[in-house]
């Protein structure tokens, strides 16, 4: 996923309400940007680190600019902008960059399905095959306590969205198709993955229920830069 026009790039001073980041300029300008990310970005949007934000030229916008990325003390670059997840998998599914999910002729996105109403990511289907439900999950969380191990986790905060996402993919494969769960990397510090049972343990406890019943778990790392982000290799998930 390119960005057009190549981001710029500000100082954070401050993430805050969610959804809102105060940025300032090298010229000493201060302004606010949104934010789409509902995480609590531990570790991603600390004051000072630099921040690359996108401009949009609709009007009716009350904050016209967006901040997509954030590089920390380490030098490494961290796509907070939680949408783009989705965005990339979509183009890595149809370049056929990620192996386990190639060989389906059709993909649709934000399908209805399961008992709890849930919307899956991606459903991928192709004649005389199982159909493939897949689940997005952007990781940029990397262990605080040693932030050089290259050791990411998800999620970075409890989720009861997340846990029903679960309990889904669960019910898909005991209906006969296939369900994957891809954790999107989009942390360059991050080179492993697993569930951080030390946030949110009934997450990782569902999450190897799922494992157990079928339920693939795959994790693709993203190559970011300020004018672009692609997922690009798999990296290792442990449960």
């Amino acid at each position: 996923m390119k960005y057009t026009p190549a981001l710029q790039s500000a100082t954070l001073l401050k993430r805050y309400k969610r959804f809102l980041a105060d940025l300032k300029l090298n010229n000493g300008a201060e302004f606010t940007a949104h934010c789409a990310n509902t995480g609590k970005m531990t570790g991603c949007a600390e004051p000072g680190f630099t921040a690359f934000y996108s401009t949009s030229d609709n009007a009716k916008r009350k904050y016209p600019h967006s901040l997509e990325l954030t590089k920390n003390n380490l030098g490494q670059l961290i796509c907070v902008n939680t949408a783009v997840a989705n965005k990339v998998v979509e183009e890595a599914i149809n370049y056929k960059v990620i192996n386990e999910l190639t060989g389906y002729e059709q993909l649709q996105s934000e399908v209805k399905y399961g008992s709890e109403n849930s919307r899956i990511d991606f459903l991928l289907t192709t004649p005389n095959k199982p159909s493939c439900y897949v689940e997005v999950k952007s990781v940029t969380l990397i262990s605080q306590d040693d932030p050089h191990s290259g050791q990411g986790y998800f999620p970075d905060a409890q989720t009861l969205r997340g846990q029903k996402h679960l309990r889904e993919l669960i019910e898909v494969v005991e209906l006969g198709h296939r369900a994957v769960l891809l954790f999107a990397v989009l942390h360059e510090g991050i080179n492993i993955v697993n569930a951080a049972a030390h946030i949110d343990e009934k997450y990782a406890a569902l999450l190897q229920q799922a494992i157990d019943g079928g339920v693939e778990v795959i994790a693709y790392k993203a190559l970011i830069c300020a004018n672009e982000v692609v997922l690009h290799k798999k990296i290792a998930f442990v449960a």
